[in-house]
Formats: C-alpha cells, structure tokens, sequence
C-alpha cells in the first residue's frame, strides 16, 4: 500500500492543518486561555478521536479486548507525557508567539520523534544510501528550525527594546519552557509508533491498514487528555473564570474549530504514515513537523508577527525556511 507521492501530500495538508490549529486561539473575545483549552482538549483529545475510531473502525472493542495490559498503557503512558507537553505548549505560544514557539518546540520534537523510532524500530531495514539521506535530512532540519529561532530571538529582542516590556530573563525562561515541551513533545509520535499493536490487533478484526490507525489515537490521546484537563480546571478555579461560560457565544467556535482542526491533522498524519510504508513513523514525521514549522511560521507572518522585525531577523527566517524545503526533500529520498 506503500506510495511516497500520496504519503507526502497527505502529510503535507495534516501539516497545514495542525501548523494552524492554535490560529483561532486568537480570535477570542471574552474566554480566558483556560476557558478555551479545556474545551479544545475534550473536542480534540475526546470526541474527535472516539468518533473517528467508532465510526471508521469494525470491531473496535473486539480489538481492544484482545490486547494485553502492557500493550494498552505504552500508549496511554506515552500519551500522558505528551499531554504533559501539551499545555506547556499552549503556555509556549502565549509568551512567545506562533511562530518562534513552533520552531523550538516542533525542532526538538520532530528530531526526537525521527530518530528515536528509526533505530528502535526500523534500523536494520536502512541501507547506507537511505541512512545517509534521512540523517542529512534531519541535520539540515535542525539547521532550518535554528536559523529561524535565531531570526526569531532578533525580532523578540527588537520588540522588547522597543515597548521596554521588562528585563531579558523572561524570554530566556521562555525558551527554556519551551526546549523542555519539545523534549516531550515527541511522544505522541512514540505513543503512535509504539502502540502499532493496537493497530495491528484492528487489523486482525478484518479492518484494512489504513482504518487500523484510528484505534491507536483514542487511548493514547486519553492519556494526554488527563494533563490537560487537569491544568484547565486549575487554572478555572484560580482565576475564578467558569463565569465565562455563561457567554459560549462565539467564543465556544474557537476551540472547537482548534479541535477540528487538530484532530484532523492527526487523523491525516495517521493515513500518511501507512502510505509512507514501513518508515512512515519516523520519515513521517519529520516531514509533518516541517510541514508545521512552515505553516505556523507564515501563519504568524501573515498575523503580523513579523511586521517589525529587522532586515537581519527576516533574513534567517527566509533561509531557515529554505532550509526545511531542502530537509523535505532529503528525507522524501531516504524513504523511497
């Protein structure tokens, strides 16, 4: 079932979409961040994965039955560590805009979430050729997430200068918040990767490859839901905030286009792991995490993110982007 063109296109729009799923975040009138995350978690984390699985996969409890208890909490575990990430993330993008957030968070991540199932999993399948190009790949990647975090450090150092927002330390911890959700970021892919066995027992309930995917999203994604529900109702009681609720109207559209659109990047993300083939946990990945860099970066272009930046910051940000367009090919080559 294995087709590099339908793996990358798939890929390509799961990229568009989750590069744009925090977007909407910013059209909020009344909600608080907390107001609309826990209702982008249950939409996201919840309904979403449970209808797709319900609805695309036959026998799907049948499947479930037959796993063992270890076989069921790798992917919920990893799910909670990713969940973890999750709101660090949410918390990321919030001091240091759309797109800075993304580099270092998705950077790590997609580095990470690469390697680490290539040579768990898929090592002794590589040829030298093949190697060579994923690890050049991966190397200009980190190299493109690098020059447009540098250009993005000018442009938020140039607006403190500018509004005197305070001290330096700030950003820094920013950073360093968002370094550690990036180490664990990745495992939502490792939850995927490593929870192949769910899908494999979807599998042997007569379900094809390509709707088999779907039975591992709800019990990782349950597993990530807990953090988040978690933190949400924190913070709802801390800032005193449920009132908010009162008035769903339009905040309420927000998260749940959040959710849509989240949701249906992962679902696509799933599908163009199997048309990617044997590899498509690790190479798929990659590219997704590209695909979202170069999404959410234009996206916060577009906002206005980058409306002010100096000519230097906008030089590092064109070339990063150009370096993650010379990665997606690498990476396309040490698939096929």
């Amino acid at each position: 079932m294995a087709s590099l063109p339908m793996g990358i296109i798939l890929t390509l729009l799961a990229g568009l979409m989750a590069g744009n799923c925090i977007l909407p975040m910013k059209f909020s009138r009344k909600w608080k961040w907390e107001n609309t995350w826990l209702v982008f978690s249950i939409v996201s984390l919840v309904i979403l994965p449970w209808m797709l699985a319900l609805g695309l996969v036959d026998h799907l409890f049948d499947a479930y039955r037959s796993l063992s208890l270890l076989q069921l909490a790798v992917p919920f575990l990893f799910g909670v560590g990713w969940g973890v990430a999750q709101v660090l993330f949410g918390i990321s993008v919030a001091r240091l805009g759309l797109g800075l957030a993304y580099a270092i968070i998705i950077g790590l991540g997609a580095l990470l979430g690469t390697l680490v199932p290539l040579f768990t999993q898929h090592r002794a399948q590589l040829g030298g050729t093949a190697l060579l190009d994923i690890l050049a790949g991966v190397a200009v990647m980190i190299i493109g997430i690098s020059l447009s975090t540098w250009g993005g450090q000018i442009r938020a150092r140039n607006e403190r200068v500018a509004s005197q927002s305070g001290p330096a330390h700030g950003y820094f911890a920013a950073v360093l918040l968002a370094i550690l959700c990036g180490v664990m970021a990745p495992m939502l892919n490792y939850s995927f990767a490593f929870g192949q066995d769910v899908a494999e027992h979807a599998v042997s309930a007569g379900n094809t490859a390509l709707r088999s995917a779907y039975a591992v999203w709800p019990i990782g994604l349950a597993g990530g839901f807990l953090p988040n529900l978690a933190y949400s109702l924190y913070l709802l009681r801390k800032e005193r905030s449920w009132n908010l609720y009162r008035e769903p109207v339009p905040d309420l559209l927000w998260p749940v286009l959040m959710g849509v659109l989240w949701m249906g990047a992962m679902a696509l993300y799933g599908m163009s792991a199997t048309y990617l083939g044997s590899l498509g946990t690790s190479i798929g990945w990659g590219l997704f995490q590209i695909f979202m860099i170069m999404t959410a970066t234009l996206s916060g272009v577009m906002m206005s993110e980058w409306k002010n930046a100096p000519r230097a910051a906008r030089l590092l940000l064109v070339l990063g982007l150009a370096s993650l367009t010379c990665a997606t090919t690498l990476l396309a080559m040490g698939n096929r």
